[in-house]
């Protein structure tokens, strides 16, 4: 939603395809989904991307010269469960959006990988030149395998590609099963929050506005063939042909506990807090390394910790209509009021 209104925003058409899934909140989806259709230039279409039929057609109709390819079933833990639900949407969603990029002169495809991909490779901070042969998670491995069929078109191909690793994206109008909104709705409920590894775990957390701008940044310049590249010592960053891989992250890594802390100051209130032994599939630390970035791109100021988290709770309170927590709301207040799930936003 945020990369699409930022383009709307500059002028450009923007064609969103979504199945509009209830892996979580569909009204959220719905929502956001409004604020974009108030944009004449653009047209949305409701349906599957595993539909390789839909996806070849909607290609051939509608003139599309680049492509962000943010479609995926997302979650660590989720994976765990419904393996066969990343595998339709992460991997044969995306070959068919590679085939239609490969059958339509798409001039560049950007796609969002994922610092899950990094793994069981403890070495930090996270370099994208680094090996990611080692996912520990269903999802991780999925992004990677995403990241080598991209690159298969694009040396095929001769496909213009890109490969952008996020490191845990948040701000308005975020998933309701990210960290933000769980940590923000047991606070305002008086419930504990289930803290994992006891609080131990580190978290490159980068907001969504700095997400696009790099997004957009790197859709703007196509990727070229790497003319040094080295086949006898390959870089897997780069290539002899139009690839390259990036990491997208504040390159600030956060304790839990200080991004819990940063919420509770937002609020006005206090944590009750459930320290529990580290997930399986989960990662002790994420940290990004994001010199080639900078370098290929330009710099830019990232948001602060505070600035981005008191963005998120002022939309959080907003959209799902809690009032102003400052004014020491009761428990009794709290418990009578439907939050999340229950109520009906604006």
């Amino acid at each position: 939603m945020h990369t699409a209104m930022y383009l709307l925003k500059r002028g450009d058409h923007v064609v969103g395809v979504d199945n509009m899934n209830d892996y979580y909140d569909v009204n959220l989806k719905e929502n956001r989904l409004t604020e974009l259709t108030k944009f004449e230039k653009f047209s949305f279409f409701r349906f599957d991307i595993a539909d390789q039929e839909r996806v070849s057609a909607l290609f051939k109709d509608h003139g599309i010269q680049r492509v962000i390819h943010l479609a995926a079933q997302p979650g660590v833990r989720y994976s765990l469960i419904n393996p066969l639900v990343y595998i339709q949407s992460n991997l044969v969603g995306l070959v068919n959006i590679l085939e239609g990029c490969r059958h339509n002169n798409i001039e560049h495809f950007v796609f969002s990988s994922s610092s899950s991909v990094y793994g069981a490779n403890s070495e930090i901070p996270s370099i994208s030149s680094h090996s990611v042969d080692h996912p520990i998670s269903l999802y991780g491995a999925t992004k990677k395998s995403g990241e080598l069929l991209t690159h298969s078109y694009s040396h095929l191909y001769n496909l213009p590609s890109t490969c952008l690793r996020y490191f845990t994206a948040y701000g308005p109008w975020g998933r309701p099963d990210m960290a933000p909104s769980i940590f923000t709705k047991a606070i305002l409920e008086g419930k504990p929050i289930d803290v994992f590894n006891h609080g131990k775990m580190q978290r490159d957390f980068t907001y969504v506005d700095d997400i696009v701008e790099w997004t957009v940044r790197v859709l703007d310049k196509p990727a070229l063939p790497n003319p040094a590249f080295d086949s006898s010592n390959p870089d897997p960053s780069t290539s002899h042909a139009p690839y390259r891989v990036y990491n997208i992250g504040n390159q600030q890594p956060i304790d839990l506990l200080t991004f819990i802390e940063a919420i509770e100051k937002a609020l006005g209130m206090t944590a009750i807090k459930n320290m529990l032994p580290m997930q399986a599939g989960d990662v002790l630390a994420t940290f990004a390394d994001t010199t080639d970035l900078q370098d290929n791109f330009g710099c830019q100021s990232p948001y602060s910790l505070h600035t981005g988290v008191s963005r998120f709770v002022d939309w959080f309170l907003d959209y799902y209509q809690v009032s102003n927590t400052h004014e020491c709301m009761s428990k009794s207040r709290l418990a009578a009021r439907s939050l999340y799930y229950e109520i009906v936003p604006v």
